[in-house]
């Protein structure tokens, strides 16, 4: 793992790169190539599934995976009976844990549910109304990641979705893991289907026989089902691009070097373009640390990914202080910022640029991905410099209320028409000026 020192070389290990620059292997871009016949990058691999599921609906998806060497189930849903039965088969711990994660990530959105207001003196307020339909995507490839889905179904649910729906991979039969089906079950969740890829992000957004239209998608995903986010803009609701994952660690020279080694690896596990980066004041912590990394791999199973992601996207910028530190975390505004720091509340007010803040020894950011509350779907690549967390009100829309006094609207109706004029809008001029009369008739009355 690279380890650099000073602020320029720390802000190289930085470099922001964008959400969507990943390397495609050549086997992979092989694969997606020939479900067309022609040699065509990525993004037209997605806008030609999009046209494709979009003309042939269930047809497509299925010709789509079968090309792409998957196995299609006989119908994309799963019946009901077969998700009460897979909660029934996984072991009674997993599922036990899978609810004591659930009842945090509900009780948490619950607690950040916006609710309807009114002013009545100024006459305007708001109203939060759900989605009616919404839809999560659930990864499946290298793993089945049945968190995400309480991470992202619960929010949903809170926020009073009417209809629900999963699609997730099936495997080498077509059929959807049984961890999947149950954290799908445990979160509330109406159906799932077994479809993944970008055609699932296609049929959600567009609709097919099979598959209903949603008007939100949220979930995690690979560079096809970010590119086939993307593309759904303007059809339906995204709540923020996916992308693979980045951990920023600040560290003082107090922290336990195992620790802060094991947390980098907590995340470089997760795929090859992952970002594991540390920054700390102290180069006895940063040598530690690069030593421990290599103990910790030398018996970790996702050993080859690790390793992979610590060279391609990890790194160790040793900096002057803790302040410069947090400036650069703001440049970077990482998915996770975990501050293992003596003090870490006194730097909590200066982050202005992060999808979640994990502050001190006692909240790795292990914990945020399963059971402390929050979501773990968070904006990555730069984003959290605008962009939220999966919440609630991703499953919502902001209704504004009007709802004028009489001698509210008489005082405002003369403001109104003047700026309508101004902006050489007569008629609409003329609909304040209307008003004001019928209230000044009134008042003679």
């Amino acid at each position: 793992m690279r380890v650099l020192r000073g602020l320029t070389a720390a802000r190289e290990i930085l470099e922001r790169r964008s959400i969507l620059d990943v390397e495609i292997p050549p086997e992979e871009a092989a694969r997606f190539q020939a479900v067309f016949s022609a040699a065509i990058t990525a993004e037209e691999f997605v806008r030609r599934v999009y046209a494709e599921v979009g003309a042939d609906g269930d047809a497509g998806m299925r010709r789509i995976g079968t090309a792409l060497g998957e196995t299609s189930p006989e119908r994309f849903e799963v019946a009901p009976a077969e998700i009460d039965r897979a909660l029934g088969r996984i072991p009674p711990e997993l599922r036990a844990d899978l609810g004591t994660a659930a009842e945090r990530v509900r009780r948490f959105h619950e607690q950040t549910t916006p609710r309807d207001w009114t002013d009545e003196a100024m006459g305007v307020g708001q109203l939060f109304r759900p989605v009616e339909r919404a839809g999560v995507y659930a990864p499946g490839g290298r793993a089945a990641y049945p968190s995400s889905i309480l991470m992202t179904a619960i929010p949903a649910k809170v926020a009073g979705v009417r209809r629900l729906v999963v699609a997730s991979p099936g495997g080498p039969d077509g059929s959807v893991p049984d961890v999947t089906l149950a954290a799908a079950r445990i979160a509330g969740v109406d159906a799932v289907y077994a479809i993944g890829g970008a055609q699932a992000i296609a049929a959600l957004a567009l609709g097919t026989e099979s598959v209903p239209k949603v008007d939100v998608i949220a979930g995690p995903g690979n560079i096809f089902v970010i590119l086939a986010m993307r593309q759904a803009f303007g059809m339906t609701g995204v709540s923020t691009l996916p992308g693979p994952t980045e951990t920023l660690l600040i560290a003082d020279d107090g922290a336990d070097a195992a620790e802060v080694a094991a947390d980098l690896l907590a995340q470089a596990e997760h795929d090859p373009m992952a970002a594991p980066l540390l920054l700390t004041d102290s180069a006895r912590l940063a040598k530690a640390v690069a030593g421990e990394l290599e103990l910790q791999l030398a018996d970790l199973p996702r050993a080859e990914i690790a390793r992979a992601a610590l060279g391609n996207r990890g790194g160790i910028g040793i900096v002057a202080d803790l302040e410069e530190a947090v400036e650069l975390a703001n440049e970077y505004a990482p998915e996770h910022l975990c501050l293992l720091t003596d003090d870490p509340w006194a730097l909590v007010p200066k982050v202005r640029n992060a999808g979640g803040i994990f502050v001190g020894a006692h909240s790795p950011e292990v914990l945020g991905d399963y059971v402390a509350g929050p979501s773990h779907v968070m904006p990555v690549g730069g984003t959290a410099r605008f962009a939220s967390p999966v919440n609630v009100t991703h499953f919502q829309k902001t209704v504004s209320l009007f709802a004028l006094a009489e001698d509210t609207a008489g005082a405002l109706a003369p403001v109104a028409a003047r700026l309508a004029r101004y902006e050489g809008l007569e008629a609409h001029a003329r609909a304040a000026d209307i008003r004001l009369r019928a209230d000044e008739s009134g008042r003679s009355d």
